[in-house]
């Protein structure tokens, strides 16, 4: 898919804030309203935007730890993998898997309230499959974390924000 300047534009003000109005998304990047709609419309059947949400605040919740779990595959096989995902599913408090390149085969991110939780959680992942190596990193301090992508890097570069 390609998106041209005003696309971008749309994107980015969506991806930051997803209750501006469409009358308002319009006018910032120099559309009627209908156009831009069907332009919000399309990024949506195209899975561009796959999701509107509210961000949380995770030490409002009680949810203050954040850990970084490395998971080392037993065995590389598709019936391995088919099992950790299962497992990985299951587990509530894993918000992110990313599967790598290197010593580790797996990086998940762990968002628990406290360490008896985070005990409860890899007493669950390592009774649930069976791994190499678990190394747990945790976080202190979450100093910056961003939600929306860097769409200048998208090629057609985004006009400094209103």
């Amino acid at each position: 898919m390609t998106f041209d300047r005003i696309d971008l534009k749309i994107l980015d003000i969506l991806q930051r804030d997803a209750t501006v109005p469409v009358a308002r998304i319009a006018d910032q990047v120099g559309l009627s309203q209908t156009p831009c709609w069907k332009r919000i419309q399309k990024h949506e059947e195209a899975g561009v935007i796959r999701a509107r949400v509210a961000l949380l605040d995770p030490d409002a919740l009680g949810l203050s730890m954040t850990v970084f779990v490395l998971v080392e595959a037993v065995e590389h096989t598709p019936d391995w993998r088919a099992g950790f995902l299962a497992v990985i599913e299951r587990l509530e408090a894993v918000r992110g898997v990313y599967r790598l390149a290197g010593t580790y085969d797996f990086l998940l991110r762990v968002v628990v309230a406290d360490m008896p939780a985070f005990d409860r959680f890899y007493e669950e992942l390592t009774a649930g499959v069976r791994l190499r190596s678990v190394n747990s990193i945790f976080a202190l301090e979450c100093l910056r974390a961003e939600t929306a992508l860097p769409l200048s890097a998208c090629g057609a570069g985004i006009e400094a924000r209103s």
